[in-house]
């Protein structure tokens, strides 16, 4: 494996940061976690964009423009030989002082992952999952904003710890108002009376790429896709419920805090809009 640090190449048990990097110290970063398929890179440039969204809310500067960094990406896919598999990418604040201050951090650092990708478990996919809502809340807004994804994961980290406590892989995460937010990975959708919902980014989901894809995907197909502030009594009564994400791909649910989903069964919307997925990804990306 090689592994793409700041303009050069490292093996596995070679590829280090200091000690003293504030995305070690204090999860003070940003990243991406990006798909190959096939020997493409899917939706590269909306990855990218996001990540430089994200680090311009924390004021972090990256120091390479987003065409060097589609470049560093599809690079280091073909020094892996990747056919398929999965893209983390990462740009700390960089080495500074004990203290918080980002002030003492000179220069940023920018790492680069391409490895197999771990999915959720075969059966999810077949027969659906289980899931609960998790007690921990999502980040409020006025904190440290949803939409930016950074390397602090330790609310998400505390949620999924519930999740695995209950002999489940996944948690729905509320917000401070009691609406349903997202899971602890993933966007989720749900159908009812024949119209797809969706939490609506104000209430504390991420700007997911999948998730958008999903929903245009949904509307190509003649479904109504919505925006809407949803409650558990919303997820409890749906008659299919799914999630989206990069890794995830998109996964069933089919029981929610032991209310079974609909007929408790992967849904015929859901197997729809998979296999639109799994075409779309045969057929776009970036080439490697």
């Amino acid at each position: 494996m090689k592994i793409y640090i700041d303009g050069n190449y490292y093996g596995k048990e070679d590829a280090k940061i200091s000690v003293f990097d504030h995305g070690l110290l204090y999860g003070d970063g940003v990243f991406e976690g990006i798909r190959v398929y096939h020997r493409r890179v899917f939706k590269l440039k909306e990855h990218i964009q996001r990540l430089y969204y994200s680090a311009k809310a924390i004021l972090l500067s990256i120091p390479m423009s987003e065409e060097a960094m589609c470049r560093a990406v599809v690079e280091t896919c073909r020094a892996n030989g990747l056919e398929n598999g999965y893209i983390r990418l990462i740009v700390t604040r960089g080495a500074g002082s004990l203290g918080l201050s980002p002030d003492s951090c000179k220069s940023p650092s920018v790492i680069i992952i391409a490895n197999e990708i771990q999915l959720y478990p075969r059966e999810f996919y077949e027969k659906g999952m289980e899931i609960i809502t998790a007690a921990t809340a999502r980040n409020l807004v006025n904190a440290v904003n949803p939409a930016i994804k950074s390397l602090n994961y330790l609310n998400n980290i505390l949620a999924k710890i519930e999740a695995n406590n209950a002999g489940c892989e996944e948690a729905i995460m509320l917000n401070s108002e009691g609406f349903v937010a997202e899971c602890t990975g993933d966007n989720i959708f749900i159908l009812h009376h024949g119209k797809i919902f969706t939490p609506p980014l104000a209430s504390g989901a991420l700007y997911g790429i999948t998730r958008n894809t999903v929903i245009e995907l949904a509307e190509e197909a003649g479904y109504e896709v919505e925006e809407k502030n949803l409650t558990r009594y919303d997820l409890f009564i749906s008659e299919e419920c799914f999630l989206t994400g990069s890794g995830a791909e998109i996964v069933p649910v089919v029981m929610i805090d032991k209310r079974v989903i609909g007929e408790g069964k992967p849904g015929s919307v859901t197997r729809q809009l998979e296999a639109k997925y799994r075409a779309l990804t045969r057929v776009s990306g970036e080439p490697l």
